[in-house]
C-alpha cells in the first residue's frame, strides 16, 4: 500500500514537472520557497551519494534475499510501532476519532497480529494514518517555512526540521532495551523503508529532468496536503 501510494504520487508529480519543463530550467530563477537552495543542493548530493553507495545496495540485497512474507511482517511490525506516535499526534491535532482508531490498531495488531507482524487491523476496518509532530504544528497554524534538506533524512522544511528531534525522541523503538538492539532495529527499519521505495526511485531517475527540483516541488506539495489531511488549500 505504501509503495503503490507513492508511485501514484510520483506519477502525478512527474506530469506536473514535465508540463512546466519548458518554462523552468535549473537555475532559471530563485524559488521563494527555497532560499537555501545552494546548501540544499549540496546536501541533496551528499544524501544521494550515501544512498547510491550504502543504503540502496543494502535495500536491494534485502529485497532480493529476504522472502516477501518476511519483508511484509517486518514492515507491519515497524508500522505498528509507528502507530503509537501517530495516535498521540492525532489527539494533539484534536482528532479523537482517528487517534482512537490508531490506539485500536496498536492493541489489535499487538495481540491478534502477533506483536504487529500481521496487520489484522486494516481488514477489520481500522484505517492506517501517518502523522508526525511537524504535521501537528502545521495543524495549529505554524507555517512550514523554507524548504530545507536534512542530512540523511532528506527533504524537510524549517518547521519540520525543528519537529524532527521530537519525533525521534518519541519513537517507540527507544523503549527497546539495549542500545545494540535498538540501533539494529533502526537500521533494519531504514533498509526496509528504502526497499519499499526501490520501484519509485527508478521511476524518479527515469522521469526527473532536475531530480532536486522534482523532489523539492513534489515534497512540498505532498507535505502541505498531508497537513490539511488532503483538503483544499486555504483561499487567499
Amino acid at each position: 500500500m505504501k509503495r503503490a501510494t507513492l508511485m501514484r504520487w510520483l506519477l502525478a508529480a512527474s506530469a506536473a514537472l514535465l508540463l512546466s519543463a519548458c518554462a523552468t530550467t535549473p537555475g532559471a530563477g530563485a524559488d521563494p520557497r527555497d532560499p537555501f537552495e545552494k546548501y540544499n543542493r549540496a546536501m541533496f548530493e551528499f544524501n544521494n551519494t550515501l544512498d547510491r553507495n550504502v543504503i540502496k545496495p543494502a535495500a536491494e540485497g534485502y529485497f532480493d534475499y529476504v522472502p516477501e512474507f518476511m519483508r511484509t511482517a517486518i514492515s507491519n511490525f515497524f508500522g505498528n510501532i509507528g502507530d503509537v506516535w501517530t495516535a498521540v499526534n492525532n489527539y494533539l491535532q484534536l482528532k479523537p476519532r482517528e487517534g482512537t482508531q490508531d490506539v485500536a490498531r496498536v492493541v489489535l495488531n499487538s495481540t491478534f497480529g502477533l506483536v504487529g507482524l500481521i496487520d489484522v487491523a486494516t481488514p477489520a476496518g481500522l484505517p492506517k494514518h501517518e502523522e508526525d509532530f511537524g504535521q501537528t504544528l502545521g495543524t495549529w497554524g505554524v507555517r512550514s517555512g523554507p524548504y530545507f534538506v536534512l542530512p540523511i533524512f532528506g527533504s524537510s522544511t524549517v518547521r519540520d526540521g525543528f519537529a524532527k528531534p521530537i519525533d525521534l525522541y518519541a519513537d517507540a523503538l527507544n523503549q527497546i532495551p539495549g542500545s545494540g538492539t535498538r540501533n539494529s532495529a533502526r537500521v533494519l527499519r531504514a533498509i526496509d523503508d528504502r526497499a519499499d521505495l526501490l520501484g519509485a526511485s527508478s521511476l524518479l531517475e527515469d522521469a526527473a529532468l532536475d531530480p532536486y527540483q522534482f523532489i523539492r516541488d513534489a515534497y512540498l506539495q505532498r507535505r502541505a496536503s498531508r497537513v490539511r489531511d488532503g483538503g483544499d488549500p486555504p483561499k487567499d
